[in-house]
């Protein structure tokens, strides 16, 4: 409890850092007032910083899931190539002209897509290394497709802003963003929540999961629906923002213990904590514009996927 505490607390201070950062730093004196620097705190800062607080924590907590869910530790959204299905949804429909909803609505149905192929595959692989690949090629198999649909798209403008999205960030978004993105963010992140009895239960093995009364196919329904909503919606709103739920699980278990239910919680506030850190560094970066949140969580994320790779992870669970 003590740890979550602090975790919350660092939360909250990097949130409050998020409004105050940026190219010009916003005293916290000035962040109500009706001048225009009060109206870019409230209509500018403060959704790109509830959207990454809610990003963040909902790929931290999905990471935490998938890694207990699938008893592998180099379970991911985007190493497991479910980031990747939807931003290939998402683009199939931007570039359809279906339009936002279109947009969240495919990427939800692309990323759900993603996770039931490999929940299925799960109960069928030797090993966690035969899921990681798995993963792997979907995630190269949706990056192709997301390609091809690029380099046959008749308008230039869409292409441009298409590639631009990719990269993943939380510039230029606002209260609109946040209110399609909400929504399912916080029904999935519900249903993931729910998982956790489940999870300490499959850590036994699923006959043990079973004979305590766990349903393995309710679990999996919920971890399919709960990641789906969160990845969908927050591929959609932002792009594709990777291995955010693959350091923070790893980093926090020492900390929480490997019990999976127990690292939900810690899970979503760390990742929070991580993309509101990312986001603010992102702004302060020096040059004229900003650098990519994407960009960014890649550059701190493969090297630590290395690192992970090289002491073994991938022979820890199977």
């Amino acid at each position: 409890m003590k740890r979550t505490l602090i975790l919350a607390a660092l939360v909250v201070a990097l949130f409050v850092l998020s409004l105050a950062a940026g190219k010009a730093w916003v005293a916290p004196a000035d962040w109500f007032g009706t001048d225009p620097v009060g109206r870019i705190v409230l209509e500018l800062r403060l959704p790109r910083a509830v959207l990454g607080l809610l990003l963040g924590a909902s790929l931290g907590l999905s990471g935490a899931v998938l890694q207990g869910f699938l008893r592998n530790p180099l379970a991911d959204p985007a190493v497991l190539g479910v980031s990747s299905t939807a931003a290939l949804g998402a683009v199939a429909a931007i570039l359809a002209g279906a339009g936002a909803t279109g947009g969240f609505v495919a990427a939800m149905a692309g990323a759900m897509g993603a996770m039931a192929l490999l929940a299925a595959l799960a109960w069928r692989a030797a090993g966690a290394v035969t899921l990681v690949l798995a993963g792997t090629v979907l995630a190269s198999l949706a990056g192709a497709l997301t390609a091809l649909l690029i380099a046959l798209a008749p308008n230039p403008y869409a292409i441009a802003e298409v590639i631009d999205w990719l990269t993943g960030a939380l510039t230029d978004r606002g209260w609109p963003d946040v209110a399609r993105a909400a929504p399912a963010m916080l029904v999935g992140g519900a249903l993931l929540l729910a998982t956790r009895r489940a999870l300490d239960a499959l850590a036994l093995g699923e006959e043990a999961a079973r004979s305590l009364g766990v349903s393995l196919a309710r679990t999996q329904g919920l971890v399919i629906a709960g990641a789906g909503l969160v990845v969908g919606a927050g591929v959609a709103a932002t792009g594709v923002i990777g291995f955010v739920g693959l350091i923070v699980p790893h980093l926090l278990r020492p900390l929480v213990g490997a019990r999976p239910g127990a690292l939900l919680l810690p899970s979503a506030l760390g990742g929070a904590a991580l993309l509101l850190a990312a986001d603010s560094l992102c702004r302060l970066a020096p040059g004229a514009g900003e650098v990519r949140l994407g960009i960014v969580t890649a550059l701190i994320g493969a090297p630590f996927f290395l690192a992970l790779l090289w002491r073994g992870a991938g022979r820890e669970w199977r």
